[in-house]
């Protein structure tokens, strides 16, 4: 017997014996008028508690379960009991919800929700970037009369979507891709998927450049020595025609190992996880080491001077530092005419060390710039094969600056030269302490510096 049976039945019971002592202490009438008071008491407070009872459901707010006593108290205290185990769920299933919404706004992917007809009933922010969209101000609208694309039309009526459909010129600055996958779910509703690709197909339009360019910068030298060899197996020829021949022959040879060996350098460069040495190169000896190359590789034909601060000093891996120092003296002596100048700099900016390599050769148009680090680039093809260049010198700079966690900037005029710097981190600058560095500025006599500019990548 539950609660209310048994406090009822109390009730009752203690009215029948009441009852019965007023029947024999005063007689029938006064029990039966005693009886119908006390039930008519009992239905007026009824009807009372009913109606509380009836305001809280038809207006439940929580908190305000009224009180009472005896049976209707108990009554009050289920319900309030009730109703907090209730709305502790909703509150769990809020929080879940709010956790849910929470980690698809966190999503670097695009989310959409459609209905059965089509329209939009949810959709995340990067979804409202990818679209051009606004949550509260499309809601309810038909995807189709806010996307207009025909391809994106035609993709969703096709009702065909194992694969997904990739639209350009996309988003806020129309220079976005995205990949749309759209995956039905429920009763005939649907989950659109989007995906910013830009990134992706830039990296696939620059590994297809690639392949191309090393195709072709491996044919024309492997076209050379099948000419060469037919002509020298298949034809008779002098000795002295047979000895040009032969030495064409070997230039070829030794550009295309140069490639080989640049592609090599690359390769290991991007696969060493491991962070360069930290120990402090020999500077004075690395410059002068770049004077001797700059000055073979010239042949007298250029005015080459050095400015170097002897104070300044850096740390890092010497051989990798050697080779983007030196693929940048390379530079400059292949793209300056005959009789320019170039002029190395080792000094301080800031307490940063800063090397940098000026010249007055043919400069390049800013719109280059941005590309001159890339694999095989060329402004001008033709003169940079000239040079004796592979193409992936500044590539090689790049990868080890990268690597050391300092930065090249190029400036360029055209027609009046070009500056390369490299802006080494405070980490990696060295100050030196010595007593010969307490001197004066240890150099060569710097030709006037070039105006800031670019230059062609080898």
């Amino acid at each position: 017997m539950n609660v209310i049976w048994a406090r009822s039945a109390a009730i009752l019971i203690s009215l029948v014996v009441v009852s019965a002592g007023v029947y024999l202490a005063f007689g029938p009438i006064a029990a039966l008028a005693l009886a119908c008071a006390v039930l008519l008491g009992l239905l007026c407070f009824y009807l009372y508690q009913i109606n509380r009872l009836w305001k809280v459901l038809d207006a439940p707010v929580y908190g305000e379960i009224p009180s009472a006593v005896g049976l209707w108290g108990e009554v009050y205290y289920r319900l309030h009991r009730l109703v907090k185990r209730w709305r502790t769920q909703v509150l769990q299933v809020e929080q879940q919800h709010t956790r849910f919404i929470q980690a698809i706004q966190a999503s670097p992917n695009g989310v959409l929700m459609l209905d059965d007809a089509d329209q939009i009933e949810w959709c995340n922010d990067v979804a409202e970037q990818h679209f051009g969209l606004n949550a509260r101000r499309d809601v309810r609208q038909r995807i189709t009369h806010l996307i207009r694309r025909p391809e994106f039309v035609h993709y969703l009526t096709r009702q065909r979507f194992d694969d997904p459909l990739v639209m350009r010129d996309m988003g806020e600055h129309k220079h976005s891709v995205i990949a749309v996958q759209i995956l039905p779910y429920g009763d005939n509703r649907k989950l659109v998927i989007t995906q910013d690709i830009t990134k992706l197909e830039n990296t696939e339009a620059m590994r297809r450049d690639f392949v191309a360019n090393v195709s072709h910068e491996l044919k024309t030298p492997l076209t050379v020595l099948t000419g060469f060899l037919e002509t020298v197996r298949d034809l008779p020829v002098s000795e002295d025609d047979r000895r040009r021949y032969v030495d064409m022959m070997l230039v070829q040879s030794m550009r295309m190992q140069s490639i080989v060996d640049d592609l090599l350098a690359l390769a290991r460069l991007e696969s060493d996880a491991q962070p360069p040495g930290n120990d402090t190169v020999a500077v004075q000896a690395m410059v002068a080491h770049l004077m001797h190359d700059a000055e073979a590789l010239s042949q007298g034909r250029h005015k080459i001077a050095a400015e170097i601060d002897p104070t300044v000093g850096f740390r890092g891996a010497d051989t990798e530092l050697l080779s983007a120092l030196g693929n940048l003296v390379s530079n400059a002596v292949r793209y300056t005419p005959e009789g320019g100048r170039i002029a190395l700099r080792l000094g301080w900016e800031e307490g940063h060390a800063v090397f940098s390599v000026a010249d007055t050769g043919l400069g390049i148009a800013a719109e280059h710039i941005p590309r001159l680090t890339e694999r095989f680039y060329r402004v001008d093809r033709s003169r940079s094969r000239d040079t004796g260049g592979t193409g992936l010198g500044l590539a090689i700079v790049k990868h080890v600056l990268s690597r050391h966690h300092a930065d090249l900037r190029v400036t360029s005029e055209e027609g009046r030269g070009s500056v390369f710097r490299i802006i080494f981190p405070l980490e990696r600058s060295v100050r030196s302490l010595s007593d010969a560095a307490s001197t004066a500025t240890a150099a060569v006599p710097a030709s006037p510096q070039a105006p800031d500019s670019s230059r062609r990548a080898a």
